[in-house]
């Protein structure tokens, strides 16, 4: 057991016996000084206390700051416009600086801990970037870190673009790099041109490094405009610069003409591609008859039996599919043998194709033309017997 007190009053420091010879006392207060004795014992009992010659001294071992950065942060700190900005680690006695002065607390948020620094911009500004020192120290004890952060945004467009030159089908172009980097270096342009006419801009070169461009292949007798974009690590620039005038294509020696074309007219009268062909059906067994058509407008298809519309009857099904028009006899009899006609009209005219369709089959497992016979021979058997 071990005891320890400052008088007479003495503290059992540990609750349950231990088995060790060492022992940690936590929870003393720093700067006191207290007394120690230790007792042992076993089944029989207690043994004589055993006290400590001197008094000790309670006081916090100091141990050296050490600030560990992580790795990303040991090279420059590249954030964007309007990210958050989060970086941390030592402890006590913390002190920040930007640029050699305080850090402005009403636009930077310090957190320290007991083992840990946090400096938190919610919304990053490029106001933000710069270095920032980190000091940590424990009583005499100090260690020292510096921070680089560089917040970027998109750049501006170049400062201006101008024509310089135009040759056959060939345009030169210049321009100024931006004036606002966006806080991080130029890695390119982008080009794009534009024919009067129509105004609708199309990409020519893409991360293109110079100031300076040829745009060639141009359409001789067009007049062109161009503009041009700048772009860093975060992209291209929200607006680009166009040139102030346009550049004519002209042919050299004479000035172009434009030939002049008539619209072509595709308007047609129904004409079939393909025919109907006569059709030898089973009765009992769906049939088809197909053609196919072409006309512009789209003509309108009707079917015809024996020269008669066929309108409303479950027994027929039509339907086109592109230019293909078919008609689905469903489950035919021999009385739905005849003449078949597709016929075809749009506003330029008409057109029609017809086949012949012929239905044989069987009923109740014999050919047709034998159960006709047969129903034809026993009436005659009923009215000689009848008769006689």
């Amino acid at each position: 057991m071990v005891f320890l007190g400052d008088t007479e009053a003495w503290i059992t420091a540990n609750s349950e016996l231990t088995d060790k010879t060492r022992f940690t006392i936590t929870g003393l207060p720093t700067g006191s000084k207290i007394l120690v004795r230790v007792k042992a014992v076993n089944a029989a009992g207690q043994s004589d206390n055993k006290l400590h010659p001197n008094p000790i001294l309670v006081k916090e071992v100091i141990v050296p700051p050490k600030i560990r950065l992580p790795r990303h942060l040991k090279q420059t700190y590249i954030r964007k416009v309007g990210e958050a900005v989060n970086l941390g680690k030592p402890r006590p006695k913390v002190s920040w600086k930007k640029n050699g002065s305080h850090v402005d607390k009403t636009q930077i948020s310090i957190r320290n801990s007991e083992c840990d620094t946090i400096l938190f911009i919610r919304k990053a500004e490029r106001s933000h970037s710069g270095k920032y020192d980190l000091k940590v120290k424990v009583e005499n004890l100090q260690d020292k870190a510096s921070i680089y952060i560089q917040i970027v945004e998109r750049p501006g467009p170049p400062e201006s673009v101008v024509i310089e030159e135009v040759w056959g089908d060939n345009v030169a172009l210049e321009w100024k790099p931006p004036t606002d980097n966006g806080n991080a270096a130029i890695t390119g342009y982008t080009i794009q041109k534009a024919d009067k006419k129509t105004m609708e801009w199309f990409t020519v070169l893409e991360h293109y490094h110079r100031t300076s461009a040829t745009i060639s292949e141009l359409v001789i007798g067009n007049e062109y405009y161009f503009r041009v974009f700048s772009e860093n690590m975060c992209g291209l620039s929200e607006m680009a610069t166009k040139t102030p005038n346009g550049a004519l294509i002209e042919k050299e020696g004479k000035p172009y003409k434009r030939p002049e074309y008539t619209d072509f007219d595709f308007k047609e009268a129904p004409q079939f591609t393909h025919p109907l062909i006569n059709t030898v059906a089973i009765a009992g067994y769906n049939a088809t008859l197909n053609c196919s058509v072409r006309g512009n407008p789209k003509p309108k298809i009707t079917w015809m039996k024996n020269k008669v519309v066929i309108m409303n009857d479950p027994r027929y099904r039509m339907f086109g599919n592109q230019s293909v028009c078919t008609l689905e006899i469903r489950k035919p009899s021999p009385y739905d043998g005849g003449t078949y006609t597709c016929k075809a009209v749009n506003d330029l005219g008409e057109a029609e194709v017809d086949c012949k369709l012929e239905v044989k089959g069987s009923i109740g497992g014999e050919p047709f033309d034998l159960w006709k016979q047969k129903q034809v021979y026993h009436t005659n058997i009923t009215l000689s017997d009848t008769t006689s």
